[in-house]
């Protein structure tokens, strides 16, 4: 008889009581306290800018007195006692704070985007290569219910083989040319953490996890910077407090023809618009659509690039017109009784934050355990090709 799984002990790189941002508590937080979540994860020690700042998280969030606080990367991954690491810092400390993770054989979850540039990013790669961490990237748009349901569309085939994909999405931000003081590096290129590496990147990956993977050789971009004096508000005051120049585009036109696979036809096109901030009112901030060889599938998010962003009165919908029958469908999707548990942040990151707990545990560490999580080397792949757009653009002389 086995013994029952011991819960892994767990780091969290993030979790401030006095952040700007709040994913590591309003995102993995909720996750790790449910009934499931402390069957999997147990919270022994939080990684903050300081020792202090550690234990007042502690403090704030009624964490467990035995939970450790570190101020220092590599001091957390000297404890042998920590088996996984979880990082929700800003994208521009990813690197520093689980690099020594890493290299010291940890296991760790790090979201998106993985770091500030790919030779952090490369570096990361061969570190978990040499060490055997496995690191999953928050990628976890891939593993939304209503695009599961599309996918599993798209594999029946009953409507055919996919012909070509159409996105529009506006987003990334709530305003066009207005950032809160909390995201001013929004406007820098340089740190990594922008509306299209996060906005557009999640966007991009979702709708190929969905539909296929794209060819690489085919993809043609055009990048504009159409807003550069960006406003930064004080979300307190709400008073402008000062005008910076970006340095990062704010919109990005997209077009590629999908890879060969069993369910999309030759040479299958995808055309994707993504525009910083609010759409013209009315129109949804994400329609996805998939023309097929006997219909076609209408994927509608009114507000928000993400479900987390939806509003009780405009649900995520998604419509089949079926061409022989010439009427429309309504396909109904629901999110899992887990899901249901925790808010709307953390729906998205539970399904990839429990499969990974679940592939590194003892019993069944194999590579099933990749099933529901997205490796370091897959999304160092999809770094690598958004960055070759923001690259070509820079070249360009186009800002």
């Amino acid at each position: 008889m086995s013994s029952p799984r011991q819960p892994l002990r767990t780091a969290l790189i993030g979790l401030s009581s006095s952040a700007v941002t709040s994913w590591a508590a309003g995102a993995h937080l909720p996750n790790l306290l449910t009934p499931a979540g402390k069957s999997k994860y147990a919270i022994s020690a939080l990684l903050n800018s300081s020792v202090d700042a550690a234990k007042a998280a502690i403090k704030v969030y009624d964490l467990p007195p035995s939970t450790k606080a570190y101020g220092s990367p590599e001091d957390l991954a000297k404890d042998p006692d920590i088996d996984v690491v979880i990082c929700n810092t800003r994208v521009d400390k990813h690197y520093e704070t689980i690099l020594p993770s890493i290299r010291a054989g940890k296991d760790v979850y790090v979201e998106w985007p993985i770091a500030s540039n790919l030779t952090h990013i490369d570096e990361l790669v061969q570190a978990a290569k040499q060490s055997g961490s496995r690191v999953a990237v928050g990628l976890q748009g891939r593993w939304q219910p209503p695009l599961i349901k599309i996918r599993e569309i798209l594999h029946e085939q009953k409507l055919g083989k996919v012909l070509s994909v159409e996105v529009r999405a506006f987003g990334g931000t709530i305003g066009r040319e207005i950032l809160p003081s909390g995201l001013k590096y929004f406007a820098d290129r340089k740190i990594g953490g922008n509306p299209i590496t996060i906005g557009f990147a999640h966007l991009f990956d979702s709708v190929l996890s969905t539909v296929g993977d794209i060819d690489p050789g085919s993809v043609h971009t055009k990048l504009q910077l159409q807003r550069p004096d960006i406003r930064i508000r004080d979300p307190e005051s709400g008073k402008i407090v000062e005008t910076i120049t970006s340095t990062v585009p704010d919109l990005l036109s997209l077009h590629g023809s999908l890879k060969k696979a069993p369910h999309t036809a030759s040479a299958a096109t995808l055309s994707l618009f993504f525009r910083r901030g609010g759409p013209f009112p009315g129109t949804p901030a994400l329609t996805l659509s998939i023309a097929l060889e006997k219909g076609e599938i209408r994927y509608v998010v009114p507000s928000g690039l993400a479900l987390m962003s939806a509003k009780p009165d405009e649900p995520v919908t998604i419509t089949i017109h079926n061409f022989d029958t010439d009427k429309t469908e309504d396909v109904p999707w629901e999110y899992t009784s887990e899901q249901k548990e925790v808010n709307d942040r953390a729906k998205g990151v539970l399904t990839c934050l429990y499969a990974f707990a679940d592939g590194l545990d003892a019993a069944t560490r194999n590579e099933e355990g990749e099933r529901g999580w997205v490796s370091l080397e897959d999304a160092a792949d999809r770094a690598r090709l958004i960055e070759s757009f923001l690259k070509r653009w820079e070249e360009s002389g186009a800002q």
